[in-house]
């Protein structure tokens, strides 16, 4: 998966069993994943079904726990709590491997293994950061001329010889994690008004000269109070470890604090969870923004990727954690069809209504939604059942996602063998929403809608990634396109604007 395409986020499964705050979210490199909570517990889970690991719940906090973090290969999780706790578990037995305090027993606000694993930094509210050694389970130093504010940010370096350090007093510090001496070696003071949230490097780096010259350039990304993201340009001297940090990029589209931002492990992705609800994914390199997630009801305050960089899980303050499938517009433009909508079996013939209920779980993982397969059969939701549902109901089994309820509803129709409602046989789509404003491809309410040359209506994104496909038949007629054409169509834009304003989408 790469950048410089349009992104698509779709819903693949919800957690919902923590009873506080969800504040950090965190993938390991054989894609386990850990979330922690203001309930003072870490869970494990299985992200091949999702099951809860059985060395979950990990459970050793007094008070909120603010961060997770798995070590680079994933045998190890650190946790970091109000509570001035920093644990280390052992993720296969979920036994504790270490607890570190910082000296003033002051909150603990985040942690981060280094690359090369032999170390990991914590930054307190006692404005101080901490270097521990992993294996010797030792403090290393202690930066004490450090922030004037709580210290919430903090990264290393991919080669691991760097410390990137950021408080909610909005100042960025760099310091030598390499050679011992714990001198600061960059100071910015403003890096983002009204204080940083969060600061991660991307895997990526610059190598002079083929290494000879000691000069690296590494990108950094922070994001803060002031509703942006930004990337810095952070470039080092190794043989004399002097810093200069350069601001490359600003990210603006978010309407409120952004939490928290990280790259994808290939450095091609950067996601960024704001109070704003959204999680937005960027091609960090131009600053394009390539996708809105929308789904959670409050504050989102942490988000990661997987390696493969295929699934994005985010938290919140909706207690919730939702892990997201991300597709390329492109797939999705490619895959625009009708799928079959029966089982595949002997009984081929047999109608909708007689299905048993593991019958219509077959039904969703051969429409490639198997992740409510388990909701439905625990709800007896048989073939009579399934012919009968709705939009609501639909939403009382679990399928939150716009996208994946017009799905069912569509194949329904189509196992049945009863024609699909269109634009010219209804002006109301299953799940309420008037049609016409529905992308005739996404089948998603549209934002920026405009006119083909087919007279048809569609989102610009969808329409556009359509034809640059080398498609050049309307997507409704298969009449060929012969002009690129596209018109705004303003008057519909302000219906829908209307419609969501009266609080119905």
């Amino acid at each position: 998966m790469t950048s410089g395409h349009h992104f698509v986020a779709s819903l693949h499964h919800t957690i919902a069993i923590h009873s506080s705050d969800v504040n950090s979210v965190a993938f390991s490199r054989d894609r386990k994943l850990a979330t922690a909570s203001g309930d003072k517990t870490v869970r494990l889970w299985d992200t091949e079904d999702f099951t809860e690991l059985s060395a979950s719940p990990l459970v050793g906090h007094a008070y909120y726990v603010h961060c997770c973090t798995f070590s680079p290969f994933g045998t190890l999780l650190a946790t970091c709590s109000t509570d001035g706790k920093l644990i280390l578990w052992d993720v296969k037995s979920g036994t504790k491997v270490a607890t570190f305090q910082h000296p003033s027993k002051q909150s603990i606000r985040v942690c981060r293994f280094s690359p090369d694993s032999k170390y990991i930094v914590s930054g307190s509210d006692d404005e101080t950061l901490a270097l521990w050694d992993v294996t010797g389970k030792i403090l290393v130093r202690s930066f004490n001329t450090c922030h004037d504010a709580s210290v919430v940010a903090c990264a290393f370096s991919p080669d691991s010889s760097f410390i990137i350090s950021g408080s909610s007093n909005g100042d960025l510090r760099v310091w030598d994690a390499k050679f011992g001496h714990g001198k600061v070696l960059t100071y910015t003071l403003e890096g983002h008004d009204l204080g940083v949230t969060s600061c991660d490097f991307s895997p990526r780096t610059q190598v002079a000269d083929g290494g000879t010259s000691g000069s690296v350039t590494y990108w950094l990304a922070t994001s803060g109070h002031d509703n942006l993201v930004k990337i810095w340009e952070m470039k080092a001297d190794l043989t004399c470890t002097s810093v200069v940090l350069t601001q490359r990029i600003t990210f603006s589209g978010h309407e409120g604090t952004v939490n928290f931002c990280c790259f994808s492990p290939d450095g091609s992705l950067l996601a960024s969870a704001s109070n704003d609800k959204t999680v937005r994914i960027w091609d960090p390199s131009t600053g394009q923004q390539l996708c809105v997630v929308e789904g959670h009801t409050r504050y989102i305050t942490s988000c990661a990727f997987t390696s493969d960089n295929r699934l994005l899980a985010s938290g919140s303050n909706d207690k919730r954690v939702m892990i997201w499938k991300i597709t390329t517009q492109e797939d999705c433009i490619d895959n625009y069809k009708e799928p079959q909508c029966a089982p595949k079996k002997e009984d081929d013939h047999k109608h909708m209504e007689s299905w048993s209920a593991e019958e219509v779980g077959s039904w969703l993982e051969l429409i490639e939604l198997g992740q409510f397969k388990d909701s439905f059969v625990s709800n007896a939701i048989d073939g009579t059942e399934l012919c009968s549902l709705d939009d609501k109901m639909l939403i009382d089994l679990g399928v939150f996602a716009l996208g994946h309820r017009n799905k069912i509803l569509r194949c329904i129709k189509a196992a049945q063998n009863k024609p699909t409602i269109t634009r010219s046989t209804s002006n109301v789509s299953e799940n309420g929403i008037p049609d016409e404003y529905l992308c005739p491809i996404t089948r998603e309410l549209m934002k920026d809608p405009v006119m083909a040359e087919d007279g048809y209506t569609y989102e610009r994104s969808a329409i556009q990634g359509w034809m640059d496909k080398g498609k050049d038949t309307s997507p409704m007629t298969s009449i060929p396109l012969t002009a690129r054409q596209l018109i705004p169509n303003r008057s519909l834009k302000m219906l829908i604007q209307h419609y969501l304003d009266s609080g119905k989408g």
